[in-house]
């Protein structure tokens, strides 16, 4: 029993050690990208070594680092931040990361499933603009994304280059009024098979499943989509307020997301 709680304990510790460490993995923390010593992750932490093997480890299976023997501890890729706090484009939001682009593998004027059709408030025979869309960040993989659009806004894009453009911005120039707020769901999928493939993931791979749906400025639901991001290449940030008593600070004006 006591060693049963020990073995506890110590995987408790590790999963501690390895959430503080996966922050500055992610956000680039450690200089030329190696970890520190074991040694001195020890100290820093005030645990045992076998701890910090133990954390590393994890992280190793998150494919976050790699350990190699004689050169140590180094990072093995690299996230980008993804904030949840300003309703932007992909391209807008890592454009210091890298060129964002876009195959449009799909696209075309379909009638709509009920639960479209309503999440956009459209009558019924109302068809919408369907585009699916692989995007790159610098080449690589990053989000595969399903999107449907009211014919307004959405017919003008079959003559608009969604190759370099965010649809956002599109939107914007077509509707001629600035985009309002999105109601934003996330949650966490395994990659299918199709999917895995598409975005060169292994099947069952961590996604991060994102359901939004954008409104303009004037209220109107314009763009209901459902993105599957590559998790171990992005992380989600934003800014949480407690009080909502100000108006500056309804989620609806602040914790806008990005896109």
């Amino acid at each position: 029993m006591e060693l049963a709680d020990a073995r506890r304990r110590r995987a408790d510790r590790a999963r501690q050690v390895a959430d503080l460490l996966r922050r500055e993995v992610v956000g680039g923390g450690f200089d030329g990208g190696h970890l520190p010593l074991e040694s001195a992750l020890a100290r820093e932490f005030g645990t045992s070594r076998n701890t910090i093997r133990d954390a590393l480890d994890l992280l190793r299976d998150e494919g976050l680092i790699e350990r190699c023997p004689g050169v140590g501890t180094t990072v093995a890729a690299e996230k980008f931040p993804h904030g949840l706090h300003r309703l932007l484009g992909l391209a807008e939001t890592l454009r210091e990361h890298g060129e964002v682009t876009n195959e449009v593998r799909a696209m075309g004027l379909i009638q709509p499933p009920a639960a479209v059709r309503g999440r956009l408030h459209l009558p019924p025979d109302e068809p919408v603009v369907y585009v699916e869309r692989l995007r790159r960040l610098s080449g690589l993989p990053l989000s595969l994304d399903l999107t449907y659009l009211v014919r307004e806004v959405g017919e003008p894009l079959f003559d608009a280059d969604l190759v370099h453009n965010d649809v956002f911005v599109l939107l914007e120039r077509i509707a001629g009024q600035p985009l309002g707020v999105a109601e934003l769901t996330i949650e966490a999928v395994n990659a299918d098979a199709h999917t895995a493939a598409v975005l060169d993931a292994p099947r069952g791979a961590a996604l991060l499943m994102v359901e939004r749906l954008t409104h303009l400025s004037d209220g109107r639901p314009v763009d209901l989509e459902f993105v599957r991001f590559r998790g171990d290449r992005l992380t989600m940030r934003g800014h949480l307020w407690r009080n909502t008593d100000d108006p500056g600070q309804q989620p609806g004006r602040r914790a806008r997301d990005d896109r």
